[in-house]
């Protein structure tokens, strides 16, 4: 038996962690990793206690056909970035690595060119995260700096979406 490469064993578990997800129109899962030890994982849900949109029947950004990456304050749900972050201290997560799976909830095809939103992209700076490693199939996936995000600040030049 072949043994899975450690940035697709991490990139599986933060897949098994995406079917937890609630939202109607992406299912996503992070995972944070330090030294090897995974830190927290995070999904997308709406936050503790209130409905899910699974539980409601509808999304409000699909109502309005929102595109991807924009209005998020309409949105009833905890991005799985932030809830992973949340979980997590942060001196722990300096200089620690986030995986990142998507996948589209109407086709199952994971997501084209997934990044994460720009309010997500603010919280993992924060963090001290040092890269997020993205999946695009099942065995590629993309490696980001955050740093890169930091040089290249799409909030100056006024960019919505992703």
């Amino acid at each position: 038996m072949e043994r899975r490469d450690k940035i697709n064993y991490y990139l599986d578990i933060a897949e098994t962690v995406m079917e937890r997800s609630t939202c109607l129109r992406r299912h996503y899962g992070a995972i944070i990793v330090a030294n090897d030890q995974i830190l927290s994982t995070g999904y997308v849900g709406a936050p503790r206690g209130r409905k899910n949109c699974s539980d409601i029947g509808y999304c409000t950004r699909e109502k309005l056909n929102i595109p991807r990456g924009e209005r998020y304050e309409l949105c009833r749900s905890v991005h799985a970035e932030a809830n992973a972050i949340i979980h997590a201290a942060r001196q722990e997560m300096i200089g620690a690595t986030m995986y990142l799976v998507g996948k589209e909830c109407a086709t199952g095809e994971y997501i084209l060119n997934a990044t994460s939103c720009s309010m997500c992209k603010r919280q993992i700076i924060n963090a001290g995260i040092a890269q997020v490693i993205v999946r695009d199939n099942k065995q590629n996936y993309r490696i980001i700096n955050v740093q890169q995000w930091i040089d290249q600040d799409e909030s100056l030049e006024g960019t919505f979406g992703y």
